[in-house]
């Protein structure tokens, strides 16, 4: 092999690299408001306000939102709210999208300076 050869292989080999990179920063963390907007806001609201027709909580509430921990939220959208129509996504949510959303759902508090 000689020395042009070795140069283009090792810059072949190089712009993989650089690519395969940033393909896996780009996408390394979902997107908590757009799986939030397909998933829970035809029962929450786009708003997170709810509905009080079906009984669905205002997640902006400075209250609501002192009422349950992170790991309380995260265990709702995991396995439903029993006696509520609230289903399980924790066989349809990845665990770093379950994530996404909580930290979505906690950014609705209007009590927080934005």
């Amino acid at each position: 092999m000689n020395a042009t050869t070795r140069w283009i292989v090792k810059s072949s080999v190089l712009l993989i690299g650089i690519f395969l990179g940033a393909a896996l920063l780009t996408a390394a963390e979902p997107d908590g408001a757009a799986i939030y907007k397909q998933r829970c806001a035809m029962c929450h609201g786009a708003d997170g306000k709810g509905f009080s027709a079906i009984k669905t909580p205002d997640m902006t509430s400075p209250k609501w939102q002192a009422s349950l921990t992170h790991h309380e939220i995260v265990e709702v959208i995991k396995n439903g709210k029993k006696g509520t129509p609230m289903p399980p996504f924790g066989g349809k949510l990845k665990e770093d999208e379950i994530k996404a959303v909580v930290t979505f759902i906690r950014s609705l508090d209007s009590g927080k300076k934005k």
